[in-house]
């Protein structure tokens, strides 16, 4: 099928590139304006900005109630975009979807800070939630992670380091249009090159927006970069890996999710039809898409 029209009314807008480098505070400050008041936001029973030791955060509660179950959420932005705040109401919608208490990770990002300082923040962030469980109403049951995009890369290596540590308690990992393999090499995924132009993020673009990152001395190679990497996933918390039809990394969430089966981890692949990378925070207002924190729900939940 093709793009959803709604999509696609928005892509024949968008204008082109501007030549020479990217300028990290200009687009930043281009988001930002973007976001609704907080007036104009999903309402939840309360959320709170603090700080996970040194980290901030926005906790979000969904309803009043004794005990919850966590999710701890990772922002996208190709490492160098994304914040509490344009992603506020992709962590509104989980919380009220999902019924869990949402820690939303305001992370170091590049090129200000190096490789691994957003993922050490994320993974921080995670431990800090099971230590501080008490104070944060946990249940003990649930504690999930998710990001979309450079979130879900996030996620995934996060999962990984809780494995290799030993730490035991990360029970789901949701990934939504992962980025999971850093080596751009147009002819490793076919989907690099059936969706490299007109769909938004395009092929030619993943190099200079992720080379912030990559520059600061994250490695392609290390699987805390590239978590398909990972010699081995075995032992790795069952798995909600979203895709995107007309996205050049769909291919790679989708061999990573295959992976997962083949070491035995329960793993659930679900490719959104019509739709590109970026809806989960572009698009979720069409219900076709919305649907993706339900489905978010419903995996969590019987995954548990």
């Amino acid at each position: 099928m093709p793009p959803h029209p709604d999509i696609a009314r928005v892509l024949a807008t968008l204008p082109a590139p501007p030549p020479g480098p990217l300028d990290p505070v200009a687009m930043r400050a281009a988001e930002e304006a973007q976001v609704p008041p907080v007036a104009e936001r999903l309402p939840l029973h309360a959320v709170e900005d603090t700080t996970a030791g040194e980290v901030p955060v926005r906790i979000y509660t969904p309803v009043e109630s004794a005990t919850y179950g966590l999710l701890v959420y990772f922002h996208g932005g190709a490492f160098f975009l994304g914040s509490l705040e344009t992603h506020d109401h992709v962590a509104r919608s989980l919380a009220a979807e999902t019924g869990l208490k949402v820690v939303s990770v305001g992370y170091r990002r590049a090129p200000e800070h190096a490789f691994p300082a957003g993922l050490d923040d994320c993974y921080a962030v995670v431990r800090w939630a099971a230590e501080h469980g008490e104070d944060l109403g946990w249940d003990g049951t649930t504690l999930a992670v998710a990001g979309d995009s450079s979130g879900g890369t996030f996620a995934a290596a996060v999962a990984g380091l809780a494995r290799d540590d030993g730490f035991d308690r990360i029970t789901h990992q949701v990934l939504y249009y992962p980025s999971l393999d850093l080596d751009f090499d147009i002819d490793r995924y076919a989907s690099l090159r059936e969706n490299a132009v007109g769909y938004g993020l395009e092929t030619a673009g993943l190099k200079p927006f992720n080379a912030f990152y990559l520059d600061s001395g994250a490695d392609p190679a290390d699987p805390r970069v590239s978590p398909i990497k990972r010699a081995d996933l075995a032992g790795l918390p069952p798995a909600l890996i979203v895709t995107a039809e007309f996205d050049p990394m769909r291919d790679e969430g989708e061999l990573y999710g295959r992976r997962l089966q083949e070491a035995g981890v329960d793993a659930e692949v679900s490719r959104y039809a019509g739709a590109n990378h970026g809806f989960v925070q572009h698009f979720s207002w069409i219900p076709e898409y919305h649907r993706v924190f339900a489905e978010t729900a419903a995996f969590i939940e019987g995954a548990s």
